[in-house]
């Protein structure tokens, strides 16, 4: 029976994680526009606000991702709306749930 796991990081980065942490890696996309309304509404401006989209528009944090670990542990979720919330967490208790039952975790 496996004795470590069963953490969740919420991160924005990959540059100090060794790979090993990790069984599945899920990078949260949003559209542009949408994410530009809710930095501004955050107060985000100026070198935050176009360093924040930048990264977004090039996709910065995916790329990190399937840099720094296998690419497919990888999995892009959408992020766009309070519906997209709910699906993802279901989508990862899903993958959890197997996870646990091909890992012989009760």
């Amino acid at each position: 029976m496996i004795e470590e796991g069963g953490k969740v990081i919420d991160y924005h980065s990959c540059d100090f994680f060794p790979e090993r942490f990790f069984d599945i890696i899920f990078v949260l996309r949003v559209n542009n526009t949408i994410l530009y309304d809710r930095l501004a509404a955050r107060g985000y401006e100026g070198k935050k606000l176009s360093d924040n989209m930048e990264c977004e528009i090039l996709n910065v944090i995916r790329d990190e991702a399937t840099e720094s670990y296998e690419e497919e542990i990888v999995h892009e979720l959408p992020s766009d709306c309070p519906e997209d919330l709910e699906s993802n967490i279901q989508r990862i208790l899903e993958w959890v749930q197997v996870w646990k039952k091909n890992n012989g975790v009760v």
